[in-house]
């Protein structure tokens, strides 16, 4: 498959990023309202990061790539 922009997935893979942003920033808030505070202060971080490299991807459009490679690894196409 090649390579397409879209902007489409531009502005989804955008808003996606803004909210790891938005975690990272708030990780406290969220930790203690969700997770049950101070153990779990790194691992709401760690899921912020990861959703702002997955916005990211989205936004370049690179994530249908991503997967195509997956699914010819496991389905041996």
């Amino acid at each position: 498959m090649d390579f397409t922009f879209d902007f489409g997935w531009m502005v989804g893979g955008l808003v996606i990023a803004l909210a790891g942003g938005l975690i990272v920033v708030f990780y406290r808030q969220i930790a203690e309202g969700l997770a049950n505070g101070v153990s779990s202060y790194e691992k709401v971080k760690l899921f912020g990061v990861i959703t702002i490299i997955v916005g990211l991807l989205i936004t370049a459009n690179l994530h249908i790539l991503i997967l195509n490679f997956i699914t010819s690894l496991i389905f041996k196409r």
